[in-house]
């Protein structure tokens, strides 16, 4: 059975570690901010200028003043920041964010990703992903294994234009959860019931399998 965007998130917040200042990109990343690990301190920024970021509000709690880089209403904690964008690139270019956490369309075996522009379609435009993969220590990609058409988005080489170059570390897709080596995906683990084959035959890029291949808990 395959992960839903939700399961995703609740995947990739297992890789979130106390004291880290971690940025949600637009989209399934957003919902990573619901299920950060009780008992971890973290500090999730916004690109658009809030440091200190909680989960998504309750019906009664929705202020439309309080928006995220993907426009979403979000609620904030205790000490948190709000500042200008450019305070907030500020941070992104300098460096002092740990983990970025951002959407794509492609992905290359060689941890190239693009994310940003698909030729011939109305794109509101790259917003801060360039900047953060140029510059975040540690990036993870939610996203789809495969198109609406059933190709593969882990690929040899991306199609569309490059956001970044050699920069993904790991990706959890609907199917699983994979690590970019440089020659190739390795897999890490797989969703419940998604077998090697399946994931195999999804995966264009090369696929590194060694030993048995774990379930993903969520």
């Amino acid at each position: 059975m395959a992960l839903d965007k939700n399961q995703i998130a609740k995947r990739i917040a297992k890789e979130v570690k106390n004291g880290m200042y971690v940025n949600l990109g637009i989209g399934i990343p957003t919902l990573v901010a619901n299920y950060i690990p009780e008992g971890v301190e973290v500090v999730l920024q916004s690109e658009n200028g809030l440091l200190g970021m909680g989960p998504f509000p309750t019906e009664d709690k929705v202020d439309a003043d309080l928006i995220n880089a993907g426009k979403q209403t979000i609620t904030t904690l205790p000490g948190s920041s709000i500042f200008s964008s450019a305070e907030s690139f500020g941070m992104i270019r300098g460096e002092h964010v740990d983990l970025t956490i951002l959407g794509a369309m492609e992905v290359s075996e060689q941890g190239d990703i693009a994310n940003w522009k698909i030729p011939g379609k109305m794109v509101k435009g790259m917003g801060g992903a360039m900047d953060l993969v140029a510059s975040a220590k540690n990036i993870i990609v939610a996203m789809q294994h495969t198109a609406r058409d059933g190709s593969s988005k882990l690929l040899k080489e991306c199609t569309l234009p490059i956001t970044g170059i050699k920069c993904i570390k790991k990706m959890v897709t609907d199917l699983a959860v994979l690590e970019v080596t440089g020659e190739g995906f390795r897999l890490l683990e797989r969703a419940p019931g998604v077998t090697v084959e399946e994931i195999q035959k999804a995966t264009e890029g090369r696929l590194i399998v060694e030993g048995d291949i774990p379930e993903v808990q969520v």
